[in-house]
């Protein structure tokens, strides 16, 4: 039996839709953040040493990161759907598609995260202004401009496609709905700006495995 060892508000997420997608059986593992540091707990380091979600068990075998997790789910149990076969190019675009989202697309996502934060963190009175000046400018020179270097690439590609992977819903759109939930809620994806993206948004959330795993996994808010 597969245990999905599940962090609220996080990547897991994913992970619980792919698997209704796929029909698998599983069973959830709950884990909550520390309400002040907003990390993992340290329970979860007895399932993986980075103590890190997703992270998931099948029988003895333990998957960590994202994108392994979702091509052994789909290898082992997709009987050839939502992962093409190896060596064809929608293999590969599903491939690249699996990497970017962890490798190129969260990065900035995630110091737009850390940033919000500093600006938002208590401070001594005479730094305050300092500290979110500093976290202001590193926003508004660095990180929102790689933000919308990646937005107005992956806009461009739906614009090839129906769906990242090629013409049909694949494991590159699970993968990648993690980032673009996460523009949407601090990265300023709007659909005025990115029609296609926010389009993809609202398509991935009507669907029925979609929504039957948020009913599984519990309240999915980013922020």
């Amino acid at each position: 039996m597969i245990t999905v060892h599940h962090l609220e508000n996080s990547r897991s997420q994913r992970i619980l839709w792919l698997l209704e997608e796929l029909g698998q059986p599983y069973e959830i593992k709950r884990y909550a953040r520390d309400r002040k540091t907003m990390l993992a707990p340290p329970e979860l380091r007895a399932v993986h040493p980075l103590g890190k979600s997703p992270v998931i068990t099948d029988d003895e075998l333990v998957v960590a990161e994202s994108g392994a997790i979702v091509e052994y789910l789909a290898d082992r149990y997709g009987d050839g759907r939502l992962l093409a076969a190896p060596g064809t190019p929608e293999r590969r675009r599903q491939s690249y598609w699996l990497h970017y989202a962890e490798g190129s697309a969260m990065p900035p996502l995630l110091l737009k995260l850390v940033f919000q934060r500093i600006e938002k963190a208590p401070a001594p009175f005479f730094a305050r202004p300092i500290v979110r000046d500093v976290a202001t400018k590193a926003q508004r020179g660095f990180v929102d401009p790689q933000v919308t270097t990646h937005l107005d690439y992956m806009e461009g590609e739906l614009g090839q496609a129906a769906w990242f992977g090629g013409e049909t819903f694949s494991v590159a759109d699970i993968q990648l709905s993690f980032p673009l939930e996460a523009a949407a809620a601090r990265g300023g994806l709007t659909a005025a700006r990115w029609p296609r993206l926010a389009a993809f948004l609202e398509r991935i959330h009507a669907m029925p495995a979609y929504r039957r795993a948020l009913e599984r996994g519990g309240d999915y808010r980013l922020g």
